[in-house]
């Protein structure tokens, strides 16, 4: 009997395991797109023509700059003091390409992200459509 609990356990760790590192890399991607999208909603609210930009300035860090890349960093919930979001531990976001949302919510340039966790490699995409739209996608 404990010789089957035990090649039970054996068979069901690595999917365990594999499943935990997929919903962590799952859950990361739509706080990202959470935070696409605020930075959308902040263009739409402050109807700037020069639109909201959204900066890497790491691959561990976003920021919202007001008036187009090169207005003002925003401020605000979940900023630290220079007006940077960070990512949660243990998980890389690239390319280091802006991204502009306009005050009708369109985003320029359409761009590919991915997010991977560092330990491990598992990976996913977050795509910003030219729309606005933004959505989570294989790599």
């Amino acid at each position: 009997m404990i010789a089957v609990l035990g090649s039970l356990f054996t068979i069901a760790i690595p999917f365990f395991l594999s499943y935990y590192q997929a919903a962590a890399v799952k859950s990361t991607a739509q706080q990202v797109v959470a935070l696409f999208n605020q930075a959308r909603e902040l263009a739409i609210q402050t109807n700037s023509t020069n639109g909201v930009c959204v900066r890497l300035p790491s691959n561990t860090q976003m920021r919202f700059i007001q008036g187009g890349c090169g207005g003002t960093v925003w401020v605000g919930a979940g900023t630290d003091a220079a007006g940077n979001f960070n990512l949660p531990a243990g998980f890389t976001l690239g390319p280091a390409t802006d991204v502009v949302f306009d005050y009708l919510g369109a985003a320029q340039p359409a761009v590919n992200y991915t997010l991977t966790k560092t330990i491990g490699g598992t990976a996913l995409t977050i795509r910003v459509a030219v729309s606005g739209q933004v959505k989570v996608g294989s790599p």
